[in-house]
């Protein structure tokens, strides 16, 4: 049985380091999985590093499908969680629950992650709802790279406060873990002691 969302709880709970890598092929997921990890993220990072794409924007729902589904055929162990693309979630609850109950029931895969904060909370807990377990993503959010500007730094000064209650939102509305992308250590400390 795959490492589950109960868990990750229980890992947080005793202080525990949940190890989790990212693969988007049978062939890494066989080898993260036999190293022992809790979960392997099929990333939209793929986008860039397996299909040559500049940014994450450009992947799909039937690319990741693709993917997630070698990577769920790969792995014995961990738990597989499915990155949701740009625009398969933003579009309002019901796309969401849609777009994340297909991944679910085509891939095999655990769970589905989304990036954002207070904005996507309500997508979030209606995604929780129907039974599909979420893991949030705050600081840096590839998917917003036009926004920002590029892959910089998130979490100095004000914007460090607002990714607290970013990450307290998510948590709030159900997800079971959060990634914490490019932001400063204490700021990352501050958050993993808060949830």
């Amino acid at each position: 049985m795959p490492v589950t969302t109960k868990d990750f709880l229980e890992k947080k709970r005793k202080g525990e380091k949940i190890v989790m890598l990212t693969a988007c092929d049978y062939l890494t997921a066989q080898i993260v999985d036999s190293a022992g990890v809790d979960a392997i993220l099929v990333g939209d990072s793929l986008g860039m590093v397996a299909l040559g794409y500049r940014t994450t924007l450009p992947v799909t729902m039937e690319e990741m499908i693709h993917h997630t589904k070698a990577v769920v055929r790969g792995r014995k162990n961990a738990m597989v969680i499915f990155d949701m693309p740009f625009l398969s979630y933003q579009t309002g609850i019901r796309d969401a629950v849609f777009n994340a109950g297909k991944a679910l029931k085509e891939t095999g895969c655990e769970a589905v992650k989304v990036e954002g904060g207070k904005e996507v909370s309500d997508t979030i807990k209606a995604l929780v709802d129907a039974g599909i377990p979420v893991m949030g993503h705050v600081g840096l959010q590839p998917q917003s790279v036009n926004v920002y500007g590029g892959y910089t730094l998130r979490g100095r000064g004000e914007e460090a406060e607002r990714i607290l209650e970013d990450a307290l939102a998510v948590e709030s509305a159900g997800a079971f873990a959060v990634v914490l992308e490019k932001i400063p250590a204490e700021l990352a400390k501050r958050i993993t002691k808060a949830l």
